[in-house]
């Protein structure tokens, strides 16, 4: 297989990747609609619905380091389709519960778990294979291409396809989903790894313990990928708050009704698929630095942009810049700890910093919830300001120090 690329062109096993990676987070959009909707069926209590994203988020918290042992121990390739084979299972047996009409709350949450418990692994191991398929030159466009498909078939197709399949039927979002997964497996098995991988590569084995320990040890001691860790989890932090307040802002503040609160969501994703057809260009024309360092102004004067206007289409606008900013900066982040993070640790260090951005959100999603109650909706805007500028200051200097660590690192 000719894996060979011009600086336009994505190595052949990448593109396997990605189209494996475009089709299963097709279906974890759909879930994003039908997942609440299939709550409200059994129960509209407030605390119920809250649980079905927490069964789903916390296997992240509780075993994303040990995933990432794991991913820097076996076949990474492997690994994901043994994973979302479990992932296509679990699904199948939630379409058989729903259709028979015997679903409980436990039997939902216990298939969340383990649909979160299996995308933890996955995740990582498909992050941590790409630096194996792209050259180091290519990876910035590889992580824009991939992220920007990953707005559109996670934000834009797949809650609404969810949304229709699950008014048909309710188990036919979760039949399609598991209908998904097994293309996907059947692309990832596609996938020839032209590089050798840690993973792949038999070695004698410490304790789990152990490696965890070493990965978190190496994170320490380097600063550019220990500082991006960082600054995923604060600013996680101050988003998570707003974010919790969304609906209540867009519904009372801009006086926005169910489709318009859906617009305004929309918005931020139209704004990161922009951000994926722009990246090479800005990748081409601006330091690493001062991507960051937009990208954080960007971030910190949303807050405040937001909670002052009363203008729907302002707030549109704001959310739009707000989601070309995050594809950008997740792209350049994830670029950077690709060259940088060594293959045999790149589960480890990627799984610390998975666990911090979505630790983050949940934990500034409890914050936000707070300060609105105390106060109003609109404090945790002002907070997520305060925090976000604050944390913005500490930093500045920094981003020369990250870019230039990834530019010492990069390989032609």
């Amino acid at each position: 297989m000719n894996t060979k690329s011009s600086s336009n062109s994505l190595p052949v096993p990448f593109r396997w990747l990605w189209a494996g990676a475009s089709v299963s987070n097709l279906g974890d959009g759909m879930l994003l609609a039908a997942g609440p909707l299939l709550v409200t069926t059994i129960s509209r209590d407030p605390l119920a619905v809250a649980l079905a994203p927490f069964a789903q988020q916390i296997p992240w918290v509780l075993f994303g380091l040990l995933a990432g042992a794991v991913v820097d121990r076996v076949d990474r390739r492997k690994l994901m389709i043994l994973v979302n084979l479990l992932r296509m299972l679990a699904l199948i047996g939630l379409a058989l519960v729903i259709f028979s009409g015997a679903l409980s709350l436990p039997v939902l949450y216990g298939c969340l778990f383990v649909l979160g418990t299996a995308e933890a692994f996955a995740d990582n191991a498909s992050t941590s294979l790409i630096p194996s398929l792209v050259p180091s030159r290519q990876l910035g466009l590889a992580n824009s291409r991939l992220f920007g498909t990953i707005t559109v078939t996670n934000q834009l197709a797949g809650p609404p396809l969810g949304a229709v399949l699950f008014a048909l039927g309710y188990a036919l979002p979760y039949a399609g989903f598991a209908a998904l997964l097994a293309i996907a497996v059947v692309l990832y098995s596609r996938v020839a790894v032209p590089l050798p991988q840690a993973g792949s590569v038999p070695a004698a084995k410490a304790s789990m313990l152990r490696e965890i320990r070493e990965g978190l040890g190496w994170m320490r001691r380097h600063f550019a990928v220990r500082t991006l860790a960082i600054l995923i989890t604060t600013f996680n932090v101050t988003f998570g708050a707003t974010l919790a307040m969304l609906v209540l802002y867009a519904t009372g503040q801009l006086g926005l009704g169910d489709v318009g609160y859906g617009l305004l969501l929309s918005a931020s994703a139209v704004g990161g698929i922009i951000g994926s057809l722009l990246f090479p260009w800005l990748e081409r024309r601006f330091s690493y630095a001062t991507l960051l360092r937009t990208g954080l102004v960007l971030e910190t004067f949303t807050h405040l942009a937001l909670v002052l206007t009363h203008q729907a289409w302002v707030a549109m606008g704001v959310l739009f810049l707000f989601g070309a900013h995050t594809l950008v900066w997740g792209s350049v982040s994830s670029t950077v700890r690709q060259r940088l993070v060594p293959d045999r640790l790149r589960g480890r260090v990627n799984s610390v910093y998975m666990l911090g951005g979505v630790g983050g959100i949940a934990l500034g999603s409890l914050l936000g919830g707070v300060l609105g109650q105390a106060f109003s909706y609109r404090a945790p805007f002002y907070a997520g300001f305060v925090g976000s500028l604050i944390i913005l200051l500490l930093v500045w200097k920094s981003m020369t120090h990250i870019a230039a660590a990834s530019r010492g690192q990069e390989t032609s």
